[in-house]
């Protein structure tokens, strides 16, 4: 084999083993977003859930309200 066409492969080795690199860090990057979006949700569903459970608890019914003093 050339001296240029070794050289050339031991280039593109070396591209390929950083390219692998790269693939496996953005891999377990993404994995690990997703396990954060999934957290996030589970806890914007809790508070809303929340939230709503407040405000039906703090708000009664316009009907049952009593009717302001007049002045």
């Amino acid at each position: 084999m050339s001296e240029h066409i070794e050289r050339r492969l031991t280039e593109l080795e070396i591209r390929l083993t950083h390219q692998d690199e790269t693939v496996e860090i953005l891999s377990s990057t993404l994995i690990s977003q997703h396990d954060e979006i999934d957290a996030l949700r589970l806890k914007l569903e809790i508070l809303e859930k929340r939230l709503k459970s407040m405000h039906e608890s703090q708000v009664a019914d316009q009907k049952d309200e009593t009717p302001p003093p007049h002045y």
